[in-house]
Order: C-alpha cells, then sequence, then structure tokens
C-alpha cells in the first residue's frame, strides 16, 4: 500500500472573502428574525382566530398589527 500522508505544507484553500461573508451573515440573521417575527405572529393571529372568536378579518388585522410592531421593535 501507499503512503500518501502529505509531506508539504498544509493547503488551506482559497482567501476568504471577509466582506462577503459578513454581507451573508447579516442577511442570514435579517431573515432569522423576521421569519421568527412572521411565525409567531401568524400562531397569535390564529389563536385569536380560533379560540377567542375573533374572526378572519380581525385577525389579518391583529397579524399586520403585531407584524408592523414586532419589526419596528426588532429593527
Amino acid at each position: 500500500m501507499a503512503d500518501n500522508t502529505p509531506t508539504g505544507p498544509v493547503e488551506m484553500g482559497a482567501e476568504m472573502d471577509y466582506s462577503e461573508h459578513e454581507k451573508t451573515y447579516s442577511m442570514f440573521i435579517a431573515m432569522a428574525k423576521y421569519g421568527t417575527i412572521l411565525c409567531v405572529a401568524l400562531l397569535v393571529a390564529m389563536a385569536f382566530g380560533f379560540f377567542a372568536g375573533g374572526g378572519f378579518i380581525s385577525s389579518t388585522i391583529l397579524f399586520v398589527l403585531l407584524v408592523a410592531a414586532a419589526s419596528y421593535l426588532a429593527r
């Protein structure tokens, strides 16, 4: 069997583009934050519509208000 262990310097790969990495990370954090806001607002509005007897229109209004308020506070 051949011995394939490297004997030269350790290969580190391509140079890292840190500015692009920061942009991608910022976009991921923003998408996670606003995705969580949308999911929580949707669950609250659905619970209000189904269990509190709010109905479709008032649940939709509540959803829009919750998303707007949470987005404003999360900036």
